[in-house]
Protein backbone atom coordinates (compact mmCIF):
# COMPACT_ATOMS: atom_id res chain seq x y z
CA UNK A 1 0.00 0.00 0.00
CA UNK A 2 1.63 3.06 -1.22
CA UNK A 3 1.87 6.31 1.42
CA UNK A 4 -0.73 8.96 1.38
CA UNK A 5 0.81 12.24 0.27
CA UNK A 6 -0.94 15.65 1.96
CA UNK A 7 -1.58 18.55 -0.04
CA UNK A 8 1.57 21.00 0.14
CA UNK A 9 -0.91 23.46 2.34
CA UNK A 10 -1.83 20.73 5.11
CA UNK A 11 1.40 19.50 4.85
CA UNK A 12 2.53 23.15 5.99
CA UNK A 13 0.16 23.01 8.34
CA UNK A 14 1.23 19.69 9.75
CA UNK A 15 4.50 21.27 9.99
CA UNK A 16 3.98 23.83 12.00
CA UNK A 17 4.98 24.20 16.03
CA UNK A 18 2.11 23.60 17.17
CA UNK A 19 1.19 26.14 20.25
CA UNK A 20 -1.38 26.65 23.10
CA UNK A 21 -2.00 30.19 24.76
CA UNK A 22 -4.17 30.21 27.80
CA UNK A 23 -5.66 33.50 26.50
CA UNK A 24 -6.20 36.09 23.63
CA UNK A 25 -3.57 38.53 24.39
CA UNK A 26 -0.72 35.86 24.85
CA UNK A 27 -1.92 34.25 21.56
CA UNK A 28 -1.24 37.60 19.87
CA UNK A 29 1.84 38.16 20.99
CA UNK A 30 3.22 34.14 20.26
CA UNK A 31 1.55 35.15 16.58
CA UNK A 32 3.77 38.00 16.48
CA UNK A 33 6.95 35.50 17.28
CA UNK A 34 5.64 32.53 15.68
CA UNK A 35 4.52 34.02 11.95
CA UNK A 36 3.91 31.07 9.90
CA UNK A 37 5.88 28.67 11.38
CA UNK A 38 3.42 28.56 14.37
CA UNK A 39 -0.01 27.16 14.94
CA UNK A 40 -1.65 28.94 17.80
CA UNK A 41 -4.63 27.92 19.68
CA UNK A 42 -6.20 30.48 22.59
CA UNK A 43 -8.34 28.80 25.36
CA UNK A 44 -9.91 32.02 26.88
CA UNK A 45 -11.34 34.23 23.69
CA UNK A 46 -12.13 37.69 22.51
CA UNK A 47 -14.18 39.50 24.91
CA UNK A 48 -13.71 36.27 27.72
CA UNK A 49 -12.77 36.61 31.66
CA UNK A 50 -9.97 34.60 32.17
CA UNK A 51 -10.53 35.11 36.02
CA UNK A 52 -13.65 33.22 36.02
CA UNK A 53 -13.16 30.78 33.05
CA UNK A 54 -14.39 27.17 32.82
CA UNK A 55 -12.20 24.70 30.56
CA UNK A 56 -14.15 22.68 28.60
CA UNK A 57 -13.15 19.19 26.71
CA UNK A 58 -11.97 20.86 23.61
CA UNK A 59 -9.10 22.65 25.70
CA UNK A 60 -7.90 19.18 26.69
CA UNK A 61 -7.74 18.13 23.40
CA UNK A 62 -5.92 21.77 22.23
CA UNK A 63 -3.50 21.22 25.40
CA UNK A 64 -2.93 17.48 24.81
CA UNK A 65 -1.87 17.94 21.23
CA UNK A 66 0.59 20.90 22.33
CA UNK A 67 3.87 21.21 21.68
CA UNK A 68 4.37 24.62 23.88
CA UNK A 69 2.20 26.17 26.15
CA UNK A 70 1.94 29.23 26.74
CA UNK A 71 0.79 30.75 30.44
CA UNK A 72 0.91 34.08 32.22
CA UNK A 73 1.49 32.44 35.50
CA UNK A 74 1.37 34.84 38.77
CA UNK A 75 -1.30 33.01 39.78
CA UNK A 76 -3.74 33.98 36.97
CA UNK A 77 -4.98 30.58 35.74
CA UNK A 78 -5.82 29.15 38.71
CA UNK A 79 -7.63 26.24 36.38
CA UNK A 80 -4.58 25.63 34.40
CA UNK A 81 -3.06 22.46 36.50
CA UNK A 82 -6.26 20.15 36.48
CA UNK A 83 -6.65 21.36 32.77
CA UNK A 84 -3.26 19.51 32.50
CA UNK A 85 -3.68 16.78 34.44
CA UNK A 86 -6.84 16.31 32.54
CA UNK A 87 -5.45 16.38 28.79
CA UNK A 88 -2.12 13.96 29.44
CA UNK A 89 -0.03 16.78 27.68
CA UNK A 90 3.40 16.41 27.94
CA UNK A 91 4.02 19.76 26.06
CA UNK A 92 6.58 21.97 27.24
CA UNK A 93 5.35 25.27 29.35
CA UNK A 94 6.68 28.47 29.11
CA UNK A 95 5.74 30.67 31.82
CA UNK A 96 5.69 34.30 30.18
CA UNK A 97 5.96 36.30 32.89
CA UNK A 98 9.53 34.75 33.89
CA UNK A 99 11.71 37.62 34.67
CA UNK A 100 9.20 40.62 35.53
CA UNK A 101 9.16 41.93 38.75
CA UNK A 102 5.88 41.14 40.48
CA UNK A 103 3.54 43.49 41.66
CA UNK A 104 2.17 42.54 45.01
CA UNK A 105 -1.23 43.47 46.18
CA UNK A 106 -1.84 46.33 48.48
CA UNK A 107 -3.73 45.92 51.70
CA UNK A 108 -5.53 48.69 50.76
CA UNK A 109 -7.10 47.27 47.89
CA UNK A 110 -10.49 46.13 47.21
CA UNK A 111 -9.51 42.72 47.08
CA UNK A 112 -11.74 38.90 45.59
CA UNK A 113 -11.19 35.32 47.13
CA UNK A 114 -8.34 34.69 44.62
CA UNK A 115 -6.08 37.52 45.18
CA UNK A 116 -5.88 38.58 49.54
CA UNK A 117 -3.39 40.76 50.16
CA UNK A 118 0.20 39.99 49.55
CA UNK A 119 -0.43 37.88 46.54
CA UNK A 120 1.28 38.89 43.13
CA UNK A 121 -1.00 41.02 40.75
CA UNK A 122 -1.23 38.30 37.67
CA UNK A 123 -1.93 41.75 34.94
CA UNK A 124 2.06 42.41 34.21
CA UNK A 125 0.61 42.92 30.52
CA UNK A 126 -0.56 46.51 31.34
CA UNK A 127 3.09 47.59 31.17
CA UNK A 128 4.74 47.41 27.86
CA UNK A 129 7.98 46.88 29.36
CA UNK A 130 6.37 43.66 30.98
CA UNK A 131 5.58 42.56 27.51
CA UNK A 132 9.05 42.76 26.24
CA UNK A 133 10.24 40.26 28.73
CA UNK A 134 7.15 38.41 27.85
CA UNK A 135 8.45 37.79 23.97
CA UNK A 136 11.59 37.38 24.69
CA UNK A 137 10.12 34.30 26.54
CA UNK A 138 8.35 33.26 23.93
CA UNK A 139 10.98 33.55 21.78
CA UNK A 140 13.02 31.69 23.41
CA UNK A 141 10.59 28.82 24.19
CA UNK A 142 9.53 28.69 20.38
CA UNK A 143 13.58 28.56 19.32
CA UNK A 144 14.17 25.31 22.02
CA UNK A 145 11.06 23.91 20.27
CA UNK A 146 11.57 24.27 16.88
CA UNK A 147 15.37 24.44 16.45
CA UNK A 148 14.84 24.54 12.69
CA UNK A 149 12.75 28.04 12.71
CA UNK A 150 14.90 29.64 15.43
CA UNK A 151 16.34 32.14 12.60
CA UNK A 152 12.65 33.29 11.76
CA UNK A 153 11.32 33.49 15.52
CA UNK A 154 14.45 36.02 16.21
CA UNK A 155 13.76 38.17 13.21
CA UNK A 156 9.86 38.21 14.34
CA UNK A 157 10.75 38.56 17.75
CA UNK A 158 13.35 41.49 17.00
CA UNK A 159 10.89 43.36 14.76
CA UNK A 160 8.07 43.04 17.54
CA UNK A 161 10.01 44.06 20.17
CA UNK A 162 10.96 47.43 17.97
CA UNK A 163 7.62 47.97 17.77
CA UNK A 164 6.43 47.44 21.39
CA UNK A 165 9.25 50.52 22.75
CA UNK A 166 8.08 53.00 20.28
CA UNK A 167 4.31 51.96 21.90
CA UNK A 168 6.15 52.37 25.65
CA UNK A 169 7.48 56.03 24.21
CA UNK A 170 3.91 57.01 22.79
CA UNK A 171 2.46 56.14 25.93
CA UNK A 172 4.83 58.07 28.02
CA UNK A 173 4.49 61.28 25.56
CA UNK A 174 0.65 61.09 25.77
CA UNK A 175 0.62 61.37 29.58
CA UNK A 176 3.32 63.51 29.96
CA UNK A 177 0.95 66.07 28.23
CA UNK A 178 -1.47 65.87 31.53
CA UNK A 179 -1.00 67.29 34.37
CA UNK A 180 0.03 65.22 37.45
CA UNK A 181 -3.17 66.23 39.55
CA UNK A 182 -5.15 64.22 36.85
CA UNK A 183 -3.84 61.28 36.46
CA UNK A 184 -6.14 59.51 38.38
CA UNK A 185 -8.40 56.95 36.96
CA UNK A 186 -11.53 55.14 38.47
CA UNK A 187 -11.93 51.89 36.27
CA UNK A 188 -13.77 48.98 37.03
CA UNK A 189 -11.26 46.30 38.80
CA UNK A 190 -7.96 46.61 39.61
CA UNK A 191 -6.14 45.52 36.69
CA UNK A 192 -4.10 48.29 35.77
CA UNK A 193 -1.76 48.54 38.75
CA UNK A 194 1.49 47.37 36.76
CA UNK A 195 0.02 50.65 34.17
CA UNK A 196 -0.07 52.46 37.23
CA UNK A 197 3.52 51.60 38.21
CA UNK A 198 4.94 52.29 35.26
CA UNK A 199 3.24 55.29 33.59
CA UNK A 200 3.06 57.58 36.96
CA UNK A 201 -1.02 57.35 37.01
CA UNK A 202 -3.33 56.74 39.73
CA UNK A 203 -6.02 53.95 39.54
CA UNK A 204 -8.70 53.35 41.54
CA UNK A 205 -11.19 50.70 41.22
CA UNK A 206 -14.54 49.51 42.92
CA UNK A 207 -13.59 45.65 42.11
CA UNK A 208 -10.48 43.96 43.49
CA UNK A 209 -7.97 42.18 41.14
CA UNK A 210 -10.03 39.67 39.91
CA UNK A 211 -13.62 40.36 38.08
CA UNK A 212 -15.35 37.61 40.07
CA UNK A 213 -15.51 40.27 43.28
CA UNK A 214 -18.61 41.98 44.36
CA UNK A 215 -18.21 45.82 46.20
CA UNK A 216 -20.01 46.75 49.43
CA UNK A 217 -22.21 50.14 49.63
CA UNK A 218 -19.85 51.50 51.34
CA UNK A 219 -17.01 50.64 48.61
CA UNK A 220 -19.32 52.72 46.74
CA UNK A 221 -20.13 55.49 48.68
CA UNK A 222 -16.07 55.77 49.34
CA UNK A 223 -15.16 55.78 46.00
CA UNK A 224 -18.10 58.88 44.94
CA UNK A 225 -16.72 60.91 48.23
CA UNK A 226 -13.45 60.70 46.81
CA UNK A 227 -14.02 61.58 42.82
CA UNK A 228 -15.58 64.19 44.33
CA UNK A 229 -13.34 65.35 46.67
CA UNK A 230 -10.68 65.02 44.59
CA UNK A 231 -12.48 66.16 41.54
CA UNK A 232 -11.21 63.25 39.23
CA UNK A 233 -12.32 64.04 36.27
CA UNK A 234 -13.65 60.63 34.61
CA UNK A 235 -14.47 56.75 35.29
CA UNK A 236 -13.88 54.33 32.82
CA UNK A 237 -15.88 50.66 31.68
CA UNK A 238 -14.17 47.55 30.96
CA UNK A 239 -14.44 45.32 28.27
CA UNK A 240 -14.71 41.92 30.50
CA UNK A 241 -16.80 43.82 33.24
CA UNK A 242 -20.44 44.58 34.06
CA UNK A 243 -21.00 48.21 33.26
CA UNK A 244 -23.66 49.13 35.30
CA UNK A 245 -21.52 49.49 38.62
CA UNK A 246 -19.45 51.86 36.75
CA UNK A 247 -22.24 53.81 35.16
CA UNK A 248 -23.51 54.04 39.08
CA UNK A 249 -20.29 55.55 40.53
CA UNK A 250 -20.18 58.30 37.38
CA UNK A 251 -23.27 59.08 38.06
CA UNK A 252 -23.57 59.42 41.80
CA UNK A 253 -20.33 61.39 41.98
CA UNK A 254 -21.64 64.32 39.18
CA UNK A 255 -18.51 62.48 36.88
CA UNK A 256 -18.39 61.50 33.27
CA UNK A 257 -17.86 57.58 31.62
CA UNK A 258 -14.47 58.14 29.42
CA UNK A 259 -15.31 55.46 27.37
CA UNK A 260 -13.92 51.63 27.50
CA UNK A 261 -10.82 50.52 28.75
CA UNK A 262 -9.27 46.62 27.66
CA UNK A 263 -8.19 45.08 30.51
CA UNK A 264 -7.78 41.00 30.58
CA UNK A 265 -8.95 40.51 26.62
CA UNK A 266 -8.71 41.41 23.24
CA UNK A 267 -11.71 41.86 21.47
CA UNK A 268 -12.49 40.47 18.11
CA UNK A 269 -11.33 40.96 14.57
CA UNK A 270 -13.89 43.67 14.08
CA UNK A 271 -13.53 45.62 17.71
CA UNK A 272 -11.53 48.21 19.42
CA UNK A 273 -8.69 46.10 20.47
CA UNK A 274 -8.26 43.17 18.15
CA UNK A 275 -4.12 43.33 19.37
CA UNK A 276 -2.09 44.11 22.36
CA UNK A 277 -0.67 47.29 20.48
CA UNK A 278 -4.24 48.49 19.46
CA UNK A 279 -5.45 47.46 23.04
CA UNK A 280 -2.61 49.87 24.59
CA UNK A 281 -3.44 52.16 21.61
CA UNK A 282 -6.76 52.67 22.43
CA UNK A 283 -6.45 52.97 26.26
CA UNK A 284 -3.99 55.32 26.07
CA UNK A 285 -5.92 57.51 23.91
CA UNK A 286 -9.31 57.19 26.05
CA UNK A 287 -7.46 57.82 28.87
CA UNK A 288 -5.78 61.04 27.79
CA UNK A 289 -8.65 62.45 26.06
CA UNK A 290 -10.59 62.29 29.25
CA UNK A 291 -8.33 63.56 31.25
CA UNK A 292 -6.29 65.87 29.40
CA UNK A 293 -6.26 69.78 30.51
CA UNK A 294 -9.78 71.52 29.52
CA UNK A 295 -9.10 74.60 31.93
Amino acid sequence: MGLAVLPASAQDKADRLKVVATFSILGDLARNVGGDRADIVTLVGPNSDIHVYMPTAADAQSVRSARLLIVNGLGLEGWLPRLIEASGSKANIVIASNGVAPRKVEPGEILSRHHAPGSLDPHAWQSVTNVEIYVANIRDAMVAADPVNAGIYKANADAYLAILKALDHDIRDALAQIPPERRKVISSHGAFGYFAGAYDITFLAPQGVSTDSEPSARDIAGLVTQIRTERIPAVFLENVSDPRLIRQIAAEAGATVGGTLYSDSLTGADGEAPTYIELMEHNIKTIAGALGDRS
